[in-house]
């Protein structure tokens, strides 16, 4: 296969993944309820994870102050932009451990609701598979599994953050991609554990789709970053993560 083609079979397998949150987002229209009833877990996380956020807009300056008191000596403008490279590197690493953190954490408080969010997808899409309840302690323990992955790579793009304009130029898409990866990964567990693919092996499922997982994963970052988008976006996000995870599983599974 030709470098073109596998180029346009990629954005081809992007933007389906893309569509994959827009068939769940379709579902407000569908089945409106089920989906409001979904929002309510994403709305009282998103309230405390909002005080969490003011409180850095008001502490950052003096949190970036505090953490390079060698640049106090530096002449202008190059403290100033230095700081403020710095200050960038902080909100970009706390967005990332926000984003994952509330998804996590969010997905354990509401999983009764998610759970029949998930199955009506399910149903809808060709039946639900024979397979065993996910708790909602393995949801969380899934996401303890994943939070060192999300630390270290978050805490690596924030050391990369501090490289004069090359950093605030990749990091905020690298950023990006990286919380897109973690998570596709998180929103499929449950369809896949349901079948019985543990952690390690639902990341190299969706690794053989990456294209896909990183289009859905994508656009659900981007709506969790506007005002209110990660409740409306939440449950959706579950819809349409059940969509990507039949999408991966590999020839005679059961979907």
């Amino acid at each position: 296969m030709r470098a073109s083609e596998r180029g346009t079979g990629s954005v081809r397998r992007f933007f389906a993944g893309v569509g994959f949150l827009g068939r769940g987002l379709a579902r407000w229209g569908t089945s409106p309820r089920l989906m409001l009833l979904g929002a309510i877990p994403a709305l009282i996380v998103g309230a405390a994870f909002a005080a969490g956020i003011v409180l850095l807009a008001i502490n950052l300056q003096e949190l970036v102050v505090w953490s390079t008191p060698f640049a106090e000596p530096w002449v202008e403008p190059w403290r100033t932009l230095f700081r403020i490279t710095v200050g960038a590197a902080f909100v970009g690493l706390a967005i990332l451990i926000i984003v994952f953190s509330f998804t996590a954490l969010t997905l354990a408080i509401g999983d009764p609701l998610y759970e029949r969010i998930w199955r009506d997808v399910e149903v809808h899409a060709g039946g639900l598979p024979q397979g065993s309840p996910r708790s909602w302690t393995a949801v969380l323990a899934d996401g303890a599994r994943m939070l060192p992955r999300a630390i270290f790579g978050g805490l690596a793009l924030f050391l990369l953050g501090f490289i004069p304009l090359i950093g605030q130029i990749l990091v905020p898409v690298a950023t990006a991609l990286f919380a897109g990866w973690m998570l596709s990964i998180e929103l499929t567990g449950r369809a896949l554990e349901w079948r019985g693919f543990a952690l390690r092996e639902r990341r190299r499922m969706l690794a053989g789709n990456r294209a896909g997982a990183l289009g859905f994963g994508l656009a659900a970052y981007l709506l969790f970053l506007l005002p209110l988008g990660a409740v409306i976006a939440m449950p959706a996000a579950v819809a349409g993560g059940t969509l990507l995870a039949r999408s991966v599983l590999p020839e005679g599974s059961p979907r």
